[in-house]
């Protein structure tokens, strides 16, 4: 079923490639380790415990034929991104200490929305690409929508190539339009999603929203 975007979205949408040498290449590749189910656990309060999505969640535990049915002393993989989260929240940090330099609020970190920009930047990866409309998502809001987010204002960034958060924070602030969007009034939620390609080359998305 097609949903109309509301009018009265925001659609503020930028690209930028900046191409960086790929000196000291950070290691991005997600692990794993183990949860010990406990007594009132779910899938779903598992993937939030960890700030994992639950369609990640079930498809690292194969073995686990019911999603629903878990029991305590079940051994539950998560896959462990850590590494990822780091940089994602590095940028977010210094997104808002940018705000803060023109006396905006920051903006709150949303971990699902992060989620869905993390998936926009492993689209452009895994589709060789680098825009805004994905061929597997659509629009970044038709793509937002359809992961349950639910907003009255979207808009994002992309970048590629930067090897730091400091380094593609620093591009975007360079970019009019860019700018606007991180020093927008319309947002109270910030995302912020980052893949690699087999080059090593960083693919970096952010997202914004103002919630309901």
């Amino acid at each position: 079923m097609k949903k109309a975007i509301p009018l009265k979205k925001i659609i503020v949408i930028f690209t930028l490639v900046l191409i960086f040498l790929f000196a000291n290449i950070y290691t991005v590749d997600a692990q794993s380790f183990t949860h010990t189910v406990q007594p009132g656990d779910t899938m779903w309060k598992i993937a939030v415990k960890y700030q994992i999505g639950l369609s990640e969640i079930i498809a690292a535990n194969p073995q686990i034929k019911n999603p629903d049915l878990i029991y305590p002393g079940q051994k539950i993989t998560v896959p462990n991104i850590d590494d990822i989260k780091a940089l994602e929240n590095e940028v977010i940090r210094l997104t808002n200490q940018q705000r803060a330099k023109y006396g905006l609020p920051a903006l709150q970190a949303n971990w699902e929305l992060s989620r869905v920009a993390r998936y926009k930047s492993q689209d452009m990866v895994n589709k060789n690409y680098f825009g805004h409309n994905s061929p597997t998502y659509g629009s970044p809001f038709r793509m937002m929508e359809s992961f349950g987010l639910r907003f009255t204002a979207a808009g994002e960034n992309i970048a590629m190539g930067q090897q730091t958060a400091q380094q593609v924070v620093n591009a975007w602030m360079s970019s009019p339009g860019h700018r606007s969007n991180i020093l927008s009034t319309a947002y109270n939620q910030i995302g912020v999603g980052l893949a690699k390609d087999r080059y090593g080359r960083f693919y970096w998305t952010q997202m914004f929203i103002k919630s309901y």
